[in-house]
């Protein structure tokens, strides 16, 4: 329910406010907009229009995306705001929530404590991981840029098996942690790629961080606040 008021009015309330002081906007989408990957692997361009079932479980999340875009499009026909829109893929990094089924700092926590890293999925399970602190200069260069520049896709387009990230972990740790394989959560899905051709080209943006590094600076982070990341999860 909580994300169903998000995704509906959350999102108004922000764009009339914005309409009110006439002040531009990023609205924070996602790849999950395009639907599941598909079929034949192709990478996701800004004009697709992408598939989503309006009646699962889920479809709080996904399709309140889309109407989300749609309420943003609107607004800016009909209110003449600035709206930009940001699709992003899955982002990762130091200072994400433990406990609540984000792969990465919950792969690392478990490896310290040398406890079985689970994958909710198969070991064919892949997705697209980009660093923080790229995902952030995109959206700096999204807003900077001239009105009108319409929805833009922020993410890698290299695409990972999520049990080689594991094992990167458990080695990047000293780990003796095996990998175990799990049913699959309703929201760990597998996403297609983005193609980020725009973004080069309208923005001059492109990923910088690799994934090892961007790992190795994840895994110091939870290694240098272990403690504190804890109990903010306990405490929430």
């Amino acid at each position: 329910m909580q994300t169903l008021y998000a995704n509906s009015i959350g999102i108004k309330n922000i764009l009339d406010v914005a309409a009110r002081f006439h002040a531009k906007v990023v609205h924070a989408s996602t790849s999950v907009v395009y639907g599941p990957r598909p079929v034949d692997g192709h990478s996701f361009k800004e004009d697709e229009h992408g598939t989503a079932d309006i009646l699962s479980p889920r479809a709080c999340y996904d399709e309140g995306k889309r109407f989300a875009e749609s309420m943003c499009a609107t607004y800016a026909q009909v209110q003449g705001i600035d709206v930009r829109i940001a699709r992003i893929f899955r982002v990762y990094g130091p200072r994400m929530p433990l406990y609540e089924a984000h792969m990465i700092p919950d792969f690392i926590l478990n490896a310290l404590d040398h406890k079985d890293l689970e994958i909710y999925s198969d070991e064919s399970f892949r997705t697209s991981l980009l660093y923080v602190s790229d995902a952030v200069e995109a959206l700096v260069k999204l807003m900077a840029a001239p009105a009108g520049i319409g929805p833009v896709n922020i993410g890698s387009d290299i695409d990972v098996r999520i049990l080689d990230v594991a094992q990167k972990i458990t080695e990047m740790t000293g780990s003796t942690s095996k990998v175990v394989f799990k049913d699959q959560l309703l929201f760990l899905t597998q996403l297609g790629l983005p193609d980020l051709t725009k973004i080069k080209e309208t923005l001059g943006w492109l990923p910088l961080v690799t994934l090892d590094d961007g790992l190795r600076r994840t895994v110091e982070y939870a290694v240098s606040h272990r403690s504190l990341l804890g109990l903010h999860s306990y405490i929430n």
